[in-house]
């Protein structure tokens, strides 16, 4: 039985996969749990029309992502926070963000700052 994943399935293949799997497992695992849809011809153009979407998402996430990279070249933000006992601050995006927007103007979603470290 050919399928198309719907979703990552460990070691079969991740989203938008053409996969050969057993008759039981499709029927009885995959298909049920909504993790792949029967490969039919309707069903495989679709799935490539998914993933054009997908590549043109990802390709205008990248171009925001970068502008946004040419507006931060240069800027130094400092922040003045209390630290716990050992001296340890914590890590998080919250303070980071407020932060860049009261002090430079830059509006920052808070679930796009990856701290490495705090």
């Amino acid at each position: 039985m050919e399928v198309i994943l719907k979703e990552d399935v460990a070691k079969l293949g991740s989203r938008g996969d053409l996969v050969k799997v057993a008759e039981g497992y499709g029927r009885n695992y995959l298909l049920p749990r909504k993790l792949a849809i029967e490969a039919t011809s309707g069903n495989k153009a679709v799935i490539e029309q998914m993933k054009a979407a997908s590549v043109r998402r990802s390709a205008k996430e990248k171009t925001q992502a970068e502008a946004l990279a040419k507006q931060f070249d240069g800027v130094t933000v400092n922040f003045l926070r209390r630290t716990g006992e050992h001296d340890q601050l914590s890590a998080q995006s919250r303070p980071v963000t407020l932060g860049t927007h009261a002090k430079k103007g830059f509006d920052v979603d808070r679930r796009k700052i990856q701290l490495h470290e705090p």
